[in-house]
């Protein structure tokens, strides 16, 4: 498994990391990716571990902390050997205070992950969401406070527009607070979005990409192809509404090139999907996940090989979207293209 630097910081992480929003999967949402229990969870962990992935990713709002415990329990006696990353932010229940990141619900929140995972320590906590209704000076402020008493080791976001994340990195560096070294973003061949503004700033301020939703919300499977019905037991059926939206003649368009290049690799079209991914700018790791051993190990071979640069150009093409504004020029002028080369 090949390692990268977690953005700007020291940390090494996985090029592939595990996604554990299966693990005690309840609800409309979770319960439709998976239930996966303490017992399945361990066999999980070990391939992952016995193929070099040691960065299990979850969040407190995942079935109602029923992730985190369940991660818990299966990473016991074992977690010098692994990384921790979890989230908060998001709604854990109906008071005024159970939401959002003031200093109050994030000191409640770490405790509770704590417990949950049965660990003094997080390697990654990361805000699941911006939150316009506290003090960005409150929220590093407390964040300062929790990785000075060993609580946080670093401290990302996830799912922040550009402004808010420039705005958090700046109040950071004027104060000696912790900078966010990572952010936990939506990115796959069919919503390349991230490309047009976070991922410039991720390189310019060296913020490392962790990446959600790799298959782009379990359309890039395979099982999904021009004409013909959604798969009986594909849980699009249940959940699409709640994951990033895309046109079916795009998605079909994207998933021809797929299989074409899959073909010629004699590699699954998840796996290219994921390899694409994998050699992206400022990405350093990309979250996969499963609901068993079979699952698992098809997506833990999107690694370990590489796409030609002839394969990764047709993924690029097929998978083009027009720019919105203020990025269009760029593309379209060749003026723009001289002076912003980056965003070309």
């Amino acid at each position: 498994m090949e390692y990268r630097r977690l953005g700007a910081s020291g940390l090494n992480v996985p090029l592939l990391s595990f996604g554990t929003g299966t693990f005690g999967g309840t609800g409309p949402l979770f319960g439709a990716w998976g239930n996966t229990g303490v017992a399945e969870a361990r066999r999980l962990i070990d391939i992952c571990l016995e193929s070099g992935v040691n960065l299990f990713d979850t969040a407190d709002v995942y079935s109602d902390g029923a992730s985190e415990a369940v991660l818990g329990e299966a990473l016991e006696g074992r977690r010098q050997d692994v990384l921790i990353s979890t989230k908060t932010t998001l709604p854990m229940g109906e008071g005024p205070n159970d939401a959002g990141s003031s200093r109050w619900r994030l000191v409640r929140a770490v405790e509770d992950s704590l417990r949950r995972l049965k660990t003094d320590y997080i390697d990654l906590l990361q805000l699941h969401a911006f939150d316009a209704g506290t003090p960005v000076e409150e929220v590093l402020a407390t964040l300062d406070a929790l990785v000075r008493a060993g609580k946080l080791r670093y401290v990302g976001v996830s799912n922040f527009s550009g402004w808010q994340l420039m705005k958090s990195l700046s109040v950071a560096e004027r104060h000696g607070w912790p900078r966010y070294v990572a952010h936990q973003v939506y990115y796959s061949l069919i919503g390349r979005d991230y490309e047009w503004e976070l991922m410039p700033l991720g390189l310019d301020q060296g913020v490392g990409a962790l990446v959600w939703s790799p298959l782009g919300w379990g359309r890039l499977t395979g099982k999904i192809r021009r004409g013909a019905p959604l798969p009986e037991k594909s849980r699009l059926h249940d959940t699409a509404q709640f994951g990033p939206p895309v046109e079916d003649e795009y998605l079909f368009h994207v998933v021809d090139a797929l299989e074409t290049v899959a073909e010629e690799v004699e590699k699954t079209v998840p796996q290219v999907a994921l390899n694409w991914l994998t050699r992206r700018p400022t990405v350093s790791s990309v979250i996969i996940g499963a609901r068993n051993e079979e699952q698992l190990r098809q997506n833990l071979g999107a690694s370990g090989w590489a796409l030609t640069p002839e394969q990764v150009a047709r993924l690029d093409e097929a998978s083009r979207a027009a720019a919105p504004y203020p990025y269009f020029p760029y593309r379209r002028q060749e003026g723009f293209a001289r002076l912003n080369p980056a965003a070309v």
